[in-house]
């Protein structure tokens, strides 16, 4: 799935654990500047640059982008109001330490710990110029699949942080690793893992469904719901979710038994 910047934006300013700041925001020259460096930068990532310019996602610091003209750490001025030391030099992605063949590092926790990188021999896998995301352990150095997009590494992360694991079932998890969730101009919406837990609590759907998770709305006041426990993960049935109880597939309307395939086609029929 194409990453959903909306929901990108609902997800980094719901979540604390995705500091900004305090450098300014890259402007889109500064980013081609990169580009021209490091080869173009995956959209999700490239948006992450243009709105926030610098970050943390969790423990892991967020390569930036430096702009042209400053310094390598000798303490020469940027040609602007300041100087960059060395260490902003170091949290550029265009450090040559970051690119190593195909990967590109643009995350990197303290105290060796793990580094993410872009999968750049996979660029554009989906069509839509985004790079996957894999882990190198900090302590073996073996690498790990993490997501398919930089907007799906930050849902990976904030889905850990909360305690979903990988999501709820194998297609959430599988959505969640390109997008933090989907919302149409229809009004269909796919929950991330910053609103999942809140609106299925305010349902009370553990309660009345335990083997059910609502995964999102259908932008008419009924709920879409998938089982997370048993057999027949795959169906999506609609529901008002006023009303619901552990008999969900009887109660509601099978909507679609491919919820990737029906999100891409734009999520119609509803």
């Amino acid at each position: 799935m194409t990453p959903d910047l909306t929901r990108l934006r609902d997800l980094i300013e719901a979540s604390p654990q995705f500091r900004r700041g305090p450098a300014p925001a890259a402007s889109d020259k500064e980013i081609r500047e990169a580009e021209a460096r490091v080869g173009p930068l995956p959209p999700s990532y490239r948006w992450w640059l243009a709105e926030f310019g610098r970050g943390r996602a969790g423990a892991a610091d967020l390569a930036v982008v430096v702009p042209s003209g400053s310094t390598d750490g000798a303490g020469e001025p940027d040609g602007t109001d300041g100087v960059l030391d060395t260490y902003d030099m170091y949290e550029a992605i265009t450090a040559e330490w970051r690119l190593s063949g195909d990967r590109l590092c643009f995350a990197v926790e303290p105290d060796c710990g793990d580094s993410y990188f872009f999968a750049l021999d996979r660029r554009g896998e989906a069509g839509d110029g985004e790079c996957p995301v894999v882990r190198r352990d900090g302590s073996d150095g073996d690498e790990y699949p993490v997501a398919e997009s930089f907007a799906g590494f930050l849902a990976v992360r904030e889905a850990l942080s909360r305690g979903l694991g990988d999501g709820p079932n194998p297609t959430i998890a599988c959505l969640w690793r390109s997008t933090p969730g989907v919302l149409f101009d229809n009004g269909v919406l796919v929950y991330g893992p910053h609103r999942i837990g809140e609106r299925n609590e305010s349902f009370e759907v553990a309660r009345h469904a335990p083997d059910w998770v609502m995964v999102g709305e259908d932008g008419a006041g009924q709920g879409l719901f998938m089982r997370h426990h048993g057999r027949d993960r795959t169906g999506v049935h609609r529901l008002d979710p006023t009303v619901i109880d552990d008999d969900i597939a009887a109660q509601g309307d099978l909507l679609t038994d491919d919820l990737l395939g029906w999100l891409r086609a734009g999520a119609p029929g509803v």
